[in-house]
């Protein structure tokens, strides 16, 4: 069984053919899949998604670099819009220096609401890192002081300093596809240094898809190239890494039921 924690099927990309995609993945043998908000405003649609198929879940929240479109959505909104059952995450949130979006303040601002968001409602944050290490590592430290929150930092592509940082708050650390690009040794190095117990595989689908499927359009299923990379680069088998990064999914997604016969 593997879990692919981070996915967009909301994306026009898929609106065609969303029920086969599902279907592939299932076949592929992920059993959940998580389907990321990226704007509150247009939250129903991800949730509608959610509501449609029983292996998908979603989070709730804003992308930075459309912070500055909605620095009026509060904690409070968050909050209670992750009361829906199907809801299991708050974000992606975060910060993104490599595009510029939105202005790095409103970046932060929206990110701080986040963090909040997921300290009350002990639901784990989706972080967005990109080009941004040395704050984002600030931002993470000066919050946990502040009281700790569960947290992913999602498609990993940072330096080592910030994913040590990162586990060594709590959090977990997520690899795409880019894992098994031929120039990602560095990533690779990386990825085999973080404890077994904070690993996660993800898509990001529509984007970043695995060797073979490079330049393809990515999906959920491809998560099983992704963990066969991951495997291999951690030194066990596949059968391993994915109980272990489904175990870690489920242990800090703590809303999200396990299939029956999966305990």
């Amino acid at each position: 069984m593997l879990v692919d924690s981070h996915c967009h099927l909301d994306f026009p990309d898929f609106a065609d053919e969303r029920a086969a995609i599902v279907g592939r993945a299932a076949r592929a043998g992920v059993a959940r899949m998580v389907t990321i908000s990226t704007r509150v405003r247009r939250f129903p649609d991800v949730l509608a998604i959610a509501e449609a198929f029983d292996p998908v879940y979603c989070s709730v929240g804003t992308h930075p670099h459309n912070a500055a479109e909605e620095l009026d959505v509060t904690t409070d909104d968050l909050v209670q819009l992750s009361a829906h059952p199907k809801v299991v995450a708050i974000g992606e949130a975060g910060l993104d220096y490599h595009y510029d979006k939105s202005p790095r303040e409103a970046q932060a601002q929206g990110f701080r609401t986040h963090i909040a968001a997921a300290r009350q409602t002990d639901l784990p944050l989706v972080i967005h890192a990109r080009s941004a290490d040395s704050d984002m590592a600030a931002i993470l430290v000066e919050e946990t002081q502040k009281g700790a929150f569960p947290f992913i930092l999602h498609c990993f592509s940072s330096g080592r300093d910030l994913a040590e940082t990162g586990v060594k708050l709590g959090g977990y650390v997520s690899f795409s596809g880019i894992l098994t690009f031929k120039n990602s040794g560095e990533l690779r190095e990386i990825a085999a240094s973080v404890p077994h117990d904070r690993l996660l595989v993800e898509t990001d689908a529509p984007y970043l898809a695995p060797m073979p499927y490079r330049g393809k359009r990515n999906e959920p299923a491809y998560v099983a190239n992704t963990a066969a990379v991951l495997a291999e680069t951690v030194g066990v088998g596949a059968d391993e890494i994915a109980k272990i990064t489904t175990d870690n999914f489920f242990r800090l997604f703590t809303k999200m039921p396990r299939p029956a016969g999966n305990a």
